[in-house]
């Protein structure tokens, strides 16, 4: 999990999860990280620099894992590998999606850099949060199920 810039809110899902579905579940970050004690969480420190956790999260995932993410280039980056990403918001970023994904990134930073955007994206709204953790269960469950046959 790409921890530099994910919201606590999303950030006390994923340890609810880890610690309820007993899934080991690794926060990257350039700085340090409290977590609450549990044996399925688990942080690496990298240190700081442009896209060093990035550099990180994408030596470490596999096939099949599941990065949260909102940054589009290291969605890109592990769906690559064949795992698949999730945006705080509830978003998958999968093989079928990620080129578009990219391709509006791209736009929408041409757009602010043309000063046609300003502002950033809004907060995380609770729809975005029940979003995000639905998306969650349904991966841990279909991981759960693959790894039982």
């Amino acid at each position: 999990m790409d921890a530099d810039a994910c919201p606590v809110t999303i950030k006390e899902v994923l340890y609810r999860a880890a610690k309820k579905r007993q899934v080991l579940t690794t926060f990257v970050a350039n700085q340090g990280l409290r977590l609450p004690a549990s044996e399925f969480l688990k942080s690496i420190l990298v240190t700081t620099g442009l896209n060093v956790a990035d550099q990180k999260i994408v030596s470490l995932v596999q096939a099949g894992d599941l990065v949260v993410t909102a940054d589009i280039p290291l969605a890109a980056d592990i769906v690559a590998k064949e795992a698949i990403g999730l945006s705080p918001r509830g978003e998958l970023f999968t093989s079928e999606n990620i080129g578009e994904r990219i391709a509006v990134r791209n736009l929408l930073d041409d757009l602010r850099g043309e000063g046609q955007i300003t502002g950033g994206p809004s907060g995380i709204s609770s729809q975005d949060k029940q979003a995000f953790a639905n998306q969650l269960d349904r991966w841990i469950t279909r991981a759960g199920s693959c790894a039982n046959q």
